[in-house]
Parts: structure tokens; sequence; C-alpha cells
């Protein structure tokens, strides 16, 4: 995904639309500020998430941070990579945090949501106004 294309909350997450279906993931900036990124909590498909609200947290050495929805809507995938979980049989398959950081646009996605109301996205911000946000929350 091209990060210039993308919606951004103030919040640090990013979303990209395709059709009726929104992928979330959260930026680049805000894995740094976390760094060390230890445990990630994801909602499960089926659940409904509302703009503004938490959905989940991720977790560095540093603190716990909420996830914030940057669109209302149902949870339809979850990204199993970025959370422990069962693999053939009932081994367990260790999180891939590290995605994160090394993808945060692409393989580090979180979650996929049916969106519940396409004019939400017009309270994001696009790539040059999250990147001032940025700039400013750092000055």
């Amino acid at each position: 995904m091209n990060p210039d294309q993308l919606k951004y909350s103030k919040t640090h997450e990013w979303v990209a639309v395709e059709g009726d279906t929104a992928t979330i993931g959260i930026t680049d900036f805000a894995v740094h500020l976390l760094s060390d990124l230890v445990f990630a909590e994801l909602p499960a498909v089926g659940k409904k998430i509302t703009q503004g609200e938490p959905f989940g947290e991720v977790e560095s050495v540093k603190a716990v941070s909420d996830l914030y929805a940057p669109i209302s809507g149902e949870v339809v995938a979850v990204n199993e990579r970025l959370t422990e979980h069962r693999g053939p049989g009932g081994k367990t398959i260790a999180a891939e945090l590290d995605l994160l950081s090394t993808s945060p646009f692409a393989d580090g996605w979180m979650i996929k949501a049916r969106l519940n109301d396409p004019s939400e996205l017009s309270n994001l911000l696009n790539a040059s106004q999250y990147k001032a946000h940025c700039d400013v929350s750092q000055g």
C-alpha cells in the first residue's frame, strides 16, 4: 500500500479502503514512538468497531497503548501473524510483531472491517495532513 494514498487518524492508525472494506493498521511513526513491541491484542472477526473507540491494544516495553478505530464497521479479518496463535497440529506460533516496524503499511496490517458509513472517512487526515500533525506532535 502506498502511504501517500491512505487516510490517517490523529491517533496514528491508517486506513486503506477497497470497495466496502477498510484495512487498518498503525503507522511507522507510532511504532517508532512505542519501540520494542511485545504484545498485540486484536478483536475477533465479527466484532463491531466504532470510530474513535478502542478496538485493541499494543504493548511495548514502555507502555500499553490503545488502538482506536478510524472507522465504524464489523471486523471481517484479523492479521493473526501479529498475535500468538495455534498452527497445524496445535503448535503454538509466536506473534511476528516485527512486521509492524518492518512492513507497517503491508504485511503489518492489523484488521479488515466492512465499512458502516463511508462518509466517516472525511473525518480522517490525508498523508500531508498526517505528516504535519506528526511534525507538530514532535515539536
